[in-house]
């Protein structure tokens, strides 16, 4: 019996590591869901974005139109990635409307110029006020805001082809 006494730390010890292996490799939820679900969006008055671009500002997330609140920016690599999905949710008659973080409105023109444009309305946020309100950790990120300004879902990360399906359903369900 004492010689298996002496391998019991060693056994103790491989039982807390593969603990700890099955509980990194299976977390208990992955997802991130924003504490702003179910609640009223910031209230803001947006700052112009780009010239000739109507400005976004809390009153456009409640007239009555569902809409998805896109977190941009020109120097975000999967934003550029994303762009095309925005143009093709714009297609399917989602409105959509876009909040330029720590941007220029140069670089903004040119990104969208670049990648297109499927924002009815844009603000700039080059403090990441809005954003931080929002509870955004970064770039890209969306959220849909009903038509009381409501919001209703936050999609974190760009938008991929397979995410486009559950957005339309979301506006859809949301007027």
């Amino acid at each position: 019996m004492g010689r298996w006494l002496r391998f019991l730390p060693v056994l103790l010890l491989a039982l807390v590591i593969g603990a700890m292996v099955w509980r990194l490799a299976n977390p208990p939820d992955t997802t991130i869901q924003s504490k702003l679900i179910g609640q009223s969006a910031p209230q803001f008055a947006g700052q112009a974005a780009l010239a000739g671009k109507p400005v976004l500002s809390s009153a456009d997330l409640a007239d009555g139109r569902p809409k998805l609140v896109n977190f941009f920016a020109s120097w975000c690599v999967p934003c550029i990635a994303e762009a095309p999905l925005l143009m093709e949710l714009k297609r399917r008659g989602v409105p959509i409307v876009g909040v330029a973080v720590r941007d220029r409105p140069a670089d903004v023109a040119a990104f969208l110029a670049r990648n297109g444009d499927p924002f009815e309305r844009v603000a700039a946020d080059p403090e990441s006020k809005l954003q931080l309100a929002f509870g955004s950790a970064g770039v890209p990120e969306t959220f849909l805001v009903d038509g009381r300004g409501i919001v209703r879902m936050e999609h974190v990360g760009p938008i991929e082809p397979g995410d486009i399906p559950r957005i339309v359903k979301a506006v859809e369900e949301a007027r």
